[in-house]
C-alpha cells in the first residue's frame, strides 16, 4: 500500500535528488465560528512568506482551486481546469507533488484529494510545517521566483470522488455505505456554533472527527488508532478496503475536513471513497432538508 503521506526525512530527501518534488503550502485560515453564521477566513500566504519549505509555492485553494463562480464555498472545479491551473503553476500531468499546511492539515488534505481525483501523484507532509521545523530542516521567507508554466495537458478522471445532495435524500435507510461526519463532536452533536443555517448533522450519519486522528505534533496517529476511531464509530474499515463495490461517503460544513477524512482513509488502505461536497453548507440552507441534534 502506497502511502498518501511523506515524512520529514522522505521530502528532505526528495529535494536534495535529481528530480524533487513539486511541493506546495496550502494554508488557509478558517477561523472558528463564535456564533451561529459567523464565517472568517484568512489567506495563508502571509504565514507562507514569513517561512517555508524552501523552494515551495503557496497556492490559496479558495480561489485557485475551487469554482469561485459557484453558490458555495469551495465547490470543486472541472478536471480540466484543475490541470489547466496546475499546467500555470509550472506542474506536468506526471509530476510529484508535495503538500503541506500550517493549518491542520486539512488544506493540504483538500488540494491532495482534488489532485489525486485527477490521477496526480500527490502526497501530504506529515506534520506539516511544524515537523518540518521541529526536525530541524531549513527555511526560507518572503517571496520565491515563481516556476515556470508547462505545457497544458489533459486532464483524466482517475476515480469516483463526490456523492450528490441529491444522492443523499435518495439514499435508503437499507443503504449499508456508512455516511461520515468528518467535523468535530460538539458540530455534529449541533452543540457548537456553526458557520451555516442550522446545526446539527444527517440524519443516520456517525460522527469520526478528522481532526480527532492526528496527534498534537500535528503527524497522523497510529494505523491501529485510526482503524479502531473508525471501526468504533460503525465503519467496517476491514470490508470496505476489501471490496471494490463497498464505499464510505463523507461530508462536513464545506467539503475540507471531509478531505482530511478521506485522507486518512487513504492512510489505512480505504480508498473507496466520496465527499459531499456541498456538505452542511448546502444541505442546512434547504429548510425541506432535516438535521438531527443530540438532546442537552
Amino acid at each position: 500500500m502506497t502511502s498518501p503521506f511523506i515524512s520529514v526525512s522522505e521530502l528532505a530527501d526528495a529535494l536534495g535528488s535529481d528530480s524533487p518534488p513539486v511541493v506546495f503550502d496550502a494554508s488557509l485560515e478558517l477561523h472558528p465560528p463564535k456564533y451561529d453564521g459567523d464565517y472568517r477566513k484568512d489567506n495563508g500566504r502571509p504565514r507562507w512568506l514569513a517561512g517555508h519549505i524552501p523552494g515551495s509555492h503557496h497556492v490559496d485553494v479558495a480561489t485557485q482551486f475551487s469554482d469561485t463562480s459557484a453558490k458555495l464555498n469551495y465547490t470543486h472545479p472541472e478536471p480540466q481546469e484543475i490541470a489547466d491551473e496546475l499546467a500555470r503553476l509550472g506542474v506536468a500531468a506526471d509530476a510529484e507533488v508535495v503538500i503541506y499546511d500550517t493549518t491542520g492539515t486539512v488544506w493540504a488534505a483538500r488540494l491532495w484529494y482534488l489532485l489525486r481525483w485527477i490521477g496526480v501523484r500527490a502526497r501530504v507532509l506529515d506534520g506539516g510545517l511544524a515537523a518540518w521545523k521541529a526536525a530541524g530542516q531549513p527555511l526560507e521567507n518572503g517571496e520565491a521566483v515563481e516556476a515556470a508554466p508547462v505545457a497544458p495537458w489533459t486532464a483524466t478522471v482517475a476515480r469516483k470522488a463526490w456523492v450528490s445532495q441529491q444522492e443523499l435524500v435518495e439514499r435508503s435507510a437499507s443503504d449499508s455505505r456508512p455516511l461520515v461526519c468528518s467535523l468535530p463532536s460538539g458540530s455534529f452533536a449541533g452543540t457548537d456554533p456553526t458557520r451555516y443555517s442550522r446545526r446539527g448533522h444527517i440524519p443516520g450519519s456517525v460522527n469520526v472527527s478528522s481532526r480527532d486522528l492526528f496527534k498534537a505534533d500535528g503527524t497522523l496517529k497510529s494505523r491501529v488508532e485510526v482503524i479502531l476511531a473508525y471501526d468504533g464509530a460503525g465503519v467496517d474499515t476491514q470490508a470496505v478496503g476489501a471490496s471494490g463495490t463497498e464505499e464510505v461517503l463523507l461530508y462536513c460544513g464545506g467539503g475540507i475536513t471531509a478531505s482530511a477524512g478521506a485522507l486518512t482513509l487513504a492512510a489505512i488502505g480505504v480508498k473507496a471513497v466520496r465527499i459531499y461536497d456541498g456538505s452542511l453548507e448546502e444541505w442546512s440552507a434547504n429548510p425541506a432538508l432535516p438535521l438531527e441534534v443530540s438532546s442537552p
